[in-house]
């Protein structure tokens, strides 16, 4: 079988690593497909979900809040401040965190306070996206 070695890590972890037939995840200028034997790169990503399909058909989802992706032949590599397994996702504090980024924003008293809790926002939403992306799979 055809497969591409897929490591997923956050600045705190090991996220996920292991063979894969097909790499889906949010690049900066749209949603990237990655399959063995892929031309190499190196793009940065946005907050979004990382859907792998392992070498036995089974799914795996990642939450990432942004990154860098590299990609070579065989091997495909995601690095993030922030990466969370799908099944870790708690959807009372993502809603929680937008919550709090929201209230930052009404509160912002800077351009630097506005772009802050404007990314914050951004990423928490993203997640929210990304943890009913995985409970529609389930």
């Amino acid at each position: 079988m055809n497969t591409i070695h897929v490591d997923v890590v956050s600045a705190e972890e090991s996220i996920f690593s292991g063979e894969a037939r097909f790499v889906a995840l949010p690049g900066e200028a749209g949603e990237l497909g990655i399959y063995p034997r892929h031309t190499p790169l190196i793009t940065r990503i946005k907050a979004g979900s990382v859907r792998i399909e392992m070498a036995d058909g089974r799914e795996e989802f990642v939450f990432v809040a942004g990154g860098l992706l590299e990609v070579q032949p065989n091997c495909v590599t995601v690095l993030s401040d922030t990466a969370i397994r799908g099944k870790d996702l708690d959807d009372e504090k993502a809603n929680e965190a937008k919550a709090a980024a929201e209230e930052a924003l009404k509160n912002a008293k800077s351009d630097i306070d506005f772009a802050k809790a404007s990314s914050e926002l951004a990423v928490m939403a993203a997640q929210i996206a990304a943890l009913r992306k995985y409970r529609q799979k389930k």
